[in-house]
């Protein structure tokens, strides 16, 4: 028989997600961040003493591949921010993911044969490329590599799902909160600083990516700071401050609780 989730049922559901991402982050001792950092240094020692990728340094609005053109290498982040991109029919444009150093690029464009979005660079780094049919060579004789492709594969598909529910069942606010937990995670997992973090996207990119508007975003982000979740640096608004990346995580568990008329 056919459950249909109820608005409590969902809010319940997305209450015990957020406790246990706060919980497991909350594990991660500054020990166990290095050795996440190393693992993913790890990871690119060894795709780059394996593969002997083309190095690549991109900037700032550098686009590494555009919807429509034909697929034929994957690209591997060094360093840097990228952005993904999808383009309507109509020309409308949706940002629909974020890339950290370790990420790869490029998946979108396994099964038809042509990439389906843009790859934009965020700020200055470095992308590995790898042609797609040399790695599948490779991974014949080296099955450690394709158990590396496989892990990037299904971290993505877990992301994507993720980003959806999040879009799909957070209030506005809860949506920004999430957003910047997810940021600040992803840099924690790479061994780099979350006590101060530089947005690579304005509010109207944030507001896109998200689904919301430009002042919408801007809202959130004002009530995150007068309830001292964030901070803003002095030299720019782009400069978070997260004092407890826990704190995020409460804030949307805050805002997920059932109004006083819901308990009775």
């Amino acid at each position: 028989m056919l459950t249909i989730a109820t608005p409590e049922k969902t809010a319940t559901a997305m209450t015990g997600l957020m406790a246990t991402s706060t919980a497991a982050f909350a594990k991660k001792a500054p020990e166990a961040q290095e050795r996440a950092g190393r693992h993913t240094s790890d990871t690119l020692r060894l795709l780059g003493e394996q593969l002997k990728p083309q190095r690549r340094v991109v900037h700032t609005g550098d686009v590494i591949y555009q919807a429509g053109e034909r697929f034929g290498n994957l690209y591997i982040l060094n360093s840097g921010f990228f952005k993904i991109v999808n383009l309507s029919a109509d020309g409308r444009e949706q940002v629909v993911g974020l890339k950290f150093r370790g990420d790869w690029l490029g998946f979108d464009g396994i099964a038809g044969g042509r990439y389906s979005c843009d790859a934009v660079a965020m700020d200055t780094g470095e992308i590995w490329v790898v042609s797609y049919e040399s790695l599948m060579g490779a991974c014949v004789s080296q099955p450690n590599l394709l158990q590396v492709l496989h892990s990037a594969m299904s971290r993505e598909i877990a992301h994507d799902r993720d980003s959806l529910m999040s879009v799909c069942t957070l209030p506005a606010d809860a949506r920004v909160a999430d957003f910047l937990r997810y940021w600040a995670e992803s840099l924690a997992e790479r061994g780099m600083r979350t006590d101060q973090i530089t947005l690579r996207m304005t509010r109207a990119e944030i507001g896109n990516y998200l689904g919301m508007t430009l002042e919408t975003v801007s809202r959130a982000l004002s009530r995150l700071a007068r309830d001292k979740v964030i901070g803003f640096a002095e030299k720019g608004r782009r400069d978070v401050q997260i004092p407890d990346v826990g704190a995020l995580s409460a804030f949307v568990q805050r805002c997920l609780a059932p109004a006083p008329s819901m308990l009775q």
